[in-house]
């Protein structure tokens, strides 16, 4: 999908100052905004950013301050997960 937006030259001056990529920080701010809605996973995080691993994924959210979409169920998945593979 494209998206065109059109906005005030003003704020566009103001956004350029603090992502001189504009559509790049769009997209990231998409993004962002998608996973803590939990609109989006770590996959599709992914895949939209470009990114090579999860590790990135995780990095980027960092940065932003903005948690794992963690759940005590993924914890509960990941034990049993690991007792059946014999890590623990």
């Amino acid at each position: 999908m494209k998206i065109t937006i059109e906005v005030p030259d003003e704020i566009d001056n103001a956004l350029q100052e603090k992502w001189p990529d504009m559509p790049r920080g769009v997209l990231e701010s998409l993004a962002l905004e998608g996973y803590r809605c939990r609109a989006l996973g770590d996959g599709q995080l992914r895949r939209l950013l470009g990114f090579e691993t999860r590790f990135e994924v995780h990095a980027f959210l960092n940065e932003h301050d903005v948690p794992l979409n963690y759940s005590m169920e993924d914890l509960e998945h990941d034990r049993e997960v690991a007792k059946r593979l014999g890590i623990v």
